[in-house]
């Protein structure tokens, strides 16, 4: 009969060492790892605001109360930079100028992009390429779409002249005449803006159900009461939010006065913003009245912003 050895177990001696692993982190400290994590970027971007945006506003504000040439020591004057501002003829006409541009943009700068943007979405060739055509204007930098403007709105050899004389109609001062100054610049800025507002309005109307417009059409609705009671209604935050950016944008309207007319004719274009201009780096250095009439215009457009925050959250 075969006997079998048993071998003994090799004893604990001879057994290969594991290497024992670090005990994993507990929760808290990888969640306090990922938050100063998040608080270091957060605070680079806090740095940035406040350097770049706070800092100028609060700047602003002292120098709307000084008199100074941000060379000498700055002394308090109280409330006369704004009594010299109130009391500067040009200042009714600079807020004239201003609320008629931003009624005009909103016609032209607010209803025209969302019209194209219907155009666009209703295509189903050439999409792409229209898209690139219209947003083309706001990749130019504004200096050169000013420029371009300004040779088109040229009263001899200009391009919109020619097109009048083509069809027999009399040519325009386009930039020289207190009636059409100010529209010309309205026109400028609309054909500037335009790319945004439409890829933003485009983004918006792509996100509607089709089933939407499918139950309209079997009701027998046209195009018009499509787009009153499907594409208005379904696009209603997105028109709030693009009301209040075109007015704090069209209020603040600078380039196109101080590069196309320069205040004129006869102040018909003076802006408050280019009257802000005019006093910090015209008028002699008053920086005080520069800032005291900026610090005018940054309250109404925080009442602005705040009347369409409001707007904006009973619509939610």
């Amino acid at each position: 009969m075969e006997t079998v050895t048993m071998e003994p177990p090799p004893s604990r001696q001879h057994r290969p060492a594991v290497p024992r692993r670090g005990r994993p982190p507990s929760k808290r400290r990888r969640a306090a790892r990922r938050n100063l994590t998040a608080y270091g970027f957060l605070c680079a971007a806090l740095f940035c605001f406040a350097m770049f945006a706070w800092w100028p506003i609060v700047k602003e504000v002292l120098l709307s109360f000084q008199q100074t040439n941000l060379v000498d020591e700055p002394s308090w004057v109280g409330w006369d930079n704004f009594r010299t501002v109130v009391d500067d003829p040009a200042f009714g006409q600079a807020w004239r100028n201003t609320l008629v541009f931003t009624l005009l943009a909103l016609v032209c700068g607010y209803v025209v992009p969302f019209a194209v943007a219907i155009v666009l979405n209703e295509l189903r060739h050439a999409r792409a390429y229209l898209r690139f055509v219209v947003y083309l204007p706001v990749m130019l930098p504004p200096i050169v779409s000013v420029l371009l403007f300004r040779w088109f709105y040229d009263p001899g050899p200009g391009l919109f002249n020619q097109m009048l004389d083509s069809v027999g109609l009399p040519p325009l001062a386009w930039l020289d005449s207190t009636s059409t100054a100010l529209i010309s610049l309205v026109i400028v800025s609309t054909w500037m803006n335009l790319g945004s507002g439409v890829l933003i309005y485009l983004a918006a109307l792509q996100n509607i159900p089709g089933d939407l417009y499918e139950a309209a059409e079997l009701d027998g609705a046209g195009i018009v009461k499509r787009i009153r009671h499907v594409t208005i209604p379904q696009t209603r935050l997105i028109l709030l939010l693009m009301l209040m950016l075109q007015l704090v944008a069209t209020m603040q309207v600078f380039i196109e006065p101080y590069m196309l007319t320069g205040g004129g004719p006869e102040n018909a274009t003076v802006t408050v913003v280019y009257l802000m201009y005019q006093y910090a780096f015209v008028y002699g250095g008053n920086y005080g009245a520069g800032s005291a009439l900026g610090l005018m215009l940054m309250v109404v457009l925080l009442a602005v912003a705040a009347f369409q925050l409001r707007l904006t959250r009973e619509e939610k």
